[in-house]
């Protein structure tokens, strides 16, 4: 019996988180003996949550992970890349397709889907939310907003998507990383005073964890942050205000307040974090307030998703797709100066629209009959990816 609702790594390798409907289509296709019907799938989208002109698409390695074995051909574009919803013509923009006979692979439409639909979502969030905080400190605080069993993928979306770090113990294990994290208000109750909880830290905590006091238990964030300053001095990093709801106000105001306060009194190194109720939408007024840092949570890890579909656009060598899908195999080019993309029907149709210059080839081989041929960069280097791509974006001026 299952301590948890869960599906286990082999029942979704074996399809059985599919939908129903995917099952009886491939039985009835064996009964017919059409289950080896021969056909290309677009994966395809044409819009972001927010109406954002750009999103980090992720989760392609472990669709990988999941097409692995069966007999077919999968076409990708790397994990971490970002696109526009359309192309420069106004096509729907196609992230790769799989190529091969319909009946082994029908019945994993389903979690092929989920695996890019829900962590590009939350990719794309946090790629946003960094441009809006481009130099700030970022770390994922969502782990308990969402059940456990998806904590590691939303982490490392979070992280390939240009966050700095994770709270999260197996995330930060799985992906190479230290877990980043302060102190929760527990440990200041139960001590029963906050000057004696932050030097606890500061006395048993490894020396090279930042100390960062929490400074909104008992008393005023400005009177608990120089508190905690006059406790620690030089030693203290930062301090974080995860002021709840009921006394917030004005939080930007408040982080103004103990900016103030504390460089007046000689502690202009201490930098002040802030958590809890952030979102993509409330960060530029907290960053204009002098924060230096970001817990994000429910935001985060409850971003809306990318609405990927995967459709017949080829079938027995013809061109062939149902109403309001544009039947072919296609190809995606990216101008490397301009970053213009352009769907294409030729894969020599590489030139520029906008500059002339030659386009890169973004959709390439991931698998060949059930091997992966690809390897899997490193959630570092695919963070370093995203960043290099926002870098240009930014330069270039694209809005949300």
């Amino acid at each position: 019996m299952k301590l948890f609702k869960i599906a286990l790594d082999r029942e979704i390798k074996e399809g059985l988180t599919t939908d129903i409907y995917f099952i009886r289509t491939k039985k009835i296709l064996e009964k017919l003996g059409l289950d080896q019907t021969r056909v290309i799938l677009d994966i395809s989208f044409d819009a972001y949550p927010y109406n954002w002109s750009w999103g980090v698409i992720s989760g392609i390695y472990e669709a990988l992970t999941l097409m692995e074995g069966l007999p077919l051909d999968l076409y990708f574009i790397e994990e971490g890349t970002i696109l526009p919803p359309r192309d420069v013509n106004g096509y729907r923009m196609v992230i790769g397709y799989v190529e091969g006979a319909y009946g082994p692979f029908s019945i994993y439409e389903t979690p092929l889907l989920g695996l890019l639909c829900q962590s590009s979502g939350i990719s794309t969030y946090a790629a946003h939310v960094r441009v809006k905080a481009w130099n700030k400190m970022l770390l994922s605080f969502g782990a308990r907003r969402m059940h456990p069993s998806i904590t590691p993928m939303i982490d490392y979306a979070a992280y390939i998507g240009g966050f700095d770090g994770v709270s999260s113990v197996l995330s930060a294990k799985m992906m190479g990383l230290k877990p980043m994290g302060t102190m929760p208000h527990a440990l200041i109750l139960i001590i029963g005073d906050q000057k004696k909880a932050w030097v606890a830290f500061d006395k048993f905590v490894e020396g090279d964890v930042p100390r960062i006091a929490l400074v909104d238990t008992l008393y005023d964030e400005k009177i608990e942050s120089l508190m905690a300053a006059e406790s620690l001095d030089k030693k203290l990093y930062g301090v974080r205000l995860d002021t709840p709801g009921s006394r917030r106000g004005n939080l930007a105001d408040i982080v103004r307040e103990v900016r103030m306060e504390l460089d007046q009194r000689g502690y202009s190194h201490v930098k002040i974090f802030v958590s809890g109720g952030i979102r993509y939408d409330n960060i530029t007024p907290l960053v204009e307030a002098g924060v230096d840092g970001f817990g994000i949570g429910t935001g985060l890890s409850n971003a809306p998703t990318v609405d990927f579909a995967i459709d017949i656009v080829v079938k027995e060598g013809k061109p062939y797709a149902k109403r309001g899908k544009i039947a072919g195999r296609k190809y995606l080019f990216r101008c490397p100066e301009c970053f213009v993309h352009k769907i294409t029907f030729d894969e020599n149709d590489d030139k520029c629209p906008k500059c002339g210059d030659q386009m890169l080839s973004l959709i390439r081989k991931a698998i060949d009959n059930g091997k992966i041929i690809i390897k899997p960069k490193t959630p570092s280097e695919i963070r370093n990816y995203v960043l290099k791509q926002l870098s240009k974006i930014m330069e270039l001026g694209w809005g949300d």
